[in-house]
């Protein structure tokens, strides 16, 4: 027996979300004037579709049996204007589609990535980055089919109705006849088309998981470690066995569409040669003239190709509204942090940083991510936080002062770091900034007063010069080189080829990580917030590198709030306060004589240290 899951998945997708539908309309919504136009040149082609075969019909019972070469001529011209004015309507009705189609991938597109840009910092760690990549460039264009399938659909009415009443008027037992096969061609709907959605769905699902792989090994990062672990054989077998599903239900999903059109194609030729033989035997008994039973031939090839396209239009529909659904699960993943509605500006601001009784847990991993982008769509979420990472703590980083964060690894040092900038929310307590609570201000003020520099700066695929304007983009020239200065790497990058037009590469790899460190210390002075927080910024580097990147983060911290999160206890010997972390608690604080004379974990992680 078919698995309960499995049998509503099947039966949704056989039908059409009424709710998708709309929602994909409102999409379509700011084109309705031009949706308007392109219907109604839709129409106009199918009104001039229909004259072709009235004029042969004139021509083959009037013109040629009483040998009017003037009518001749007359019909000659208007099979010509009708030729030309199809072809000019189906160029306007082309424009106006070309025109809708991609204004939508446009809007969807940048609705999209306005939603990435608001997502909390939780959804990029849970989900797969080539998934996300995949729902903005392969769905956004398969949601975009769905306009051509109305207008499709809109074309096959138009074209239906016009040849219908014009068949009519030539025999109606011929047209009756060419209409019994409707039956057949709703039978071969129903049995196919559930199969064929199926797949197609499924194979958007394996294509976003293959992307997703794509991304993480032809990376810098993923490149490589594969290299480096030498696991390019284990790599090309997984990739395989990815691929290979693909094109397995590529396979599938093209032999399953080949025997649903192909059945189609069959009854409408079945349908074809009835009309022949019915008008054949017509035109034999007189009741139907010669060039009736032409027009009717052409008319009946022009019957069953919308006939068969009204067919399956539900199925095209269906696939495009998996599209549009895959492009909603982004625009509605849950935004867990955002402006709160009374939210005010931080103007002015001093620096000072209080934590009082902070808890915090991760959250549900429900409330800020999307199954399907977790590269097991069939899983649900968990609705459960982590379990308590935080647990009650307290501290206050005057203005102008230096904290230093030590602790062992897993300490929740970084988590602590990662809620100034609200990029998680506290689970009780309150972080404030000036003595107002981070929940209240708006976040682009609050981000635009703090400045970060991580272990391993993030540095875009671009020029020097563009990623420091990151920072600033109004900054003049002299100030880049001012601030590039002060971190002590002006130098360096006067001394290449291409100065500050030189291309840093993914992720910076180009620049040593020294070099990377300090120009992003460039760009934070750039952005000259009053806090910085420093998150284990010179753990990786030789002491030669790191006597540098000291000098420029000395000019970096002056007149600044600090929050230091450090390995190396030599960096933070003269910090105002330390703060010694352990499973989510400050156990120990107190400047570095105090915390040594005191004994405990300080102590013994310095005398480790310097044992090394």
């Amino acid at each position: 027996m078919m698995p309960m899951a499995k049998m509503v998945r099947r039966d949704q997708a056989t039908k059409v979300d009424r709710a998708t539908l709309k929602r994909a309309w409102n999409f379509a919504r700011p084109y309705r004037l031009q949706f308007i136009f392109y219907l109604a040149t839709i129409a106009a082609t199918a009104l001039i579709a229909i004259t072709p075969p009235l004029i042969f019909k004139r021509l083959i019972d009037g013109a040629i049996p009483d040998k009017n070469l003037g009518l001749v001529n007359v019909l000659f011209v208007l099979a010509v204007a009708a030729a030309l004015g199809e072809t000019a309507m189906r160029s306007v009705s082309r424009w106006f589609g070309a025109h809708i189609g991609e204004g939508l991938i446009f809007d969807l597109r940048m609705a999209m990535f306005e939603r990435g840009q608001q997502l909390p910092l939780a959804f990029f760690t849970r989900t797969q980055t080539g998934a996300l990549l995949n729902r903005m460039s392969s769905d956004v264009v398969g949601a975009q089919a769905t306009v051509g399938t109305v207008a499709t659909v809109w074309s096959d009415i138009c074209l239906l109705t016009s040849v219908i009443i014009a068949m009519l008027q030539l025999s109606w037992q011929v047209t009756l006849a060419s209409l019994l096969i409707l039956p057949l061609l709703v039978i071969i709907d129903k049995w196919l088309s559930p199969r064929i959605v199926a797949l197609s769905r499924q194979r958007m699902q394996l294509q976003g998981t293959m992307s997703a792989t794509i991304a993480e090994r032809f990376n810098v990062s993923g490149a490589l470690l594969v290299k480096l672990f030498g696991r390019r054989a284990s790599e090309r077998e997984m990739f395989a066995d990815t691929a290979g599903t693909v094109r397995d239900t590529g396979v599938s999903l093209a032999m399953a569409s080949r025997l649903y059109y192909a059945s189609l194609a069959f009854v409408g030729a079945l349908g074809t040669a009835a009309v022949y033989w019915l008008g054949a035997r017509a035109a034999i008994n007189g009741s139907l003239t010669v060039g009736a039973l032409v027009a009717l031939s052409l008319y009946v090839s022009r019957l069953y190709s919308p006939l068969t396209d009204l067919a399956s239009a539900r199925v095209d529909l269906l696939g495009s509204l998996v599209s549009f659904e895959r492009c909603f699960e982004i625009l509605d993943a849950p935004l867990s942090i955002v402006d709160a509605p009374d939210a005010i500006d931080l103007v002015n601001c001093r620096g000072k940083v209080e934590f009082d009784n902070v808890v915090f847990r991760y959250p549900a991993p429900s409330t800020v991510s999307v199954a399907s982008l977790e590269g097991d769509g069939e899983a649900p979420l968990s609705d459960l936080p982590s379990d308590e990472i935080l647990h009650g703590v307290s501290f206050v980083a005057e203005p102008g002062t230096l904290v230093a964060l030590v602790g062992p690894s897993g300490a929740g040092k970084t988590t602590m770091a990662n809620l100034v900038p609200r990029l998680y929310e506290v689970t009780g307590g309150s972080v404030t900034i000036d003595g107002i609570d981070v929940r209240q201000l708006t976040l682009t003020s609050l981000r635009a007063a703090i400045g970060v520099v991580t272990q391993d700066p993030h540095l875009f695929h671009d020029t020097i010069e563009h990623n420091l304007r990151y920072a600033r983009a109004s900054a003049t020239t002299e100030e880049l080189h001012e601030a590039c200065r002060r971190a002590r790497i002006h130098d360096v990058i006067a001394s290449l080829p291409d100065g500050y037009d030189t291309v840093v590469g993914e992720r910076g790899y180009r620049l040593s990580g020294g070099e990377k460190q300090r120009l992003a210390i460039a760009r934070l002075l750039l952005k000259d917030p009053a806090i910085v927080i420093l998150d284990e910024a010179t753990s990786h580097l030789d002491a030669e590198t790191e006597a540098l990147v000291q000098e420029a983060l000395a000019v970096a911290l002056a007149g600044r709030t600090a929050i230091v999160i450090a390995h190396r206890l030599s960096t933070i010997h003269d910090a105002d306060q330390i703060l010694v972390v352990d499973a989510g608690r400050i156990i120990q604080r107190g400047t570095h004589q105090e915390l040594m004379t005191a004994g405990g974990l300080y102590a013994e992680l310095t005398e480790r240290l310097a044992a090394h």
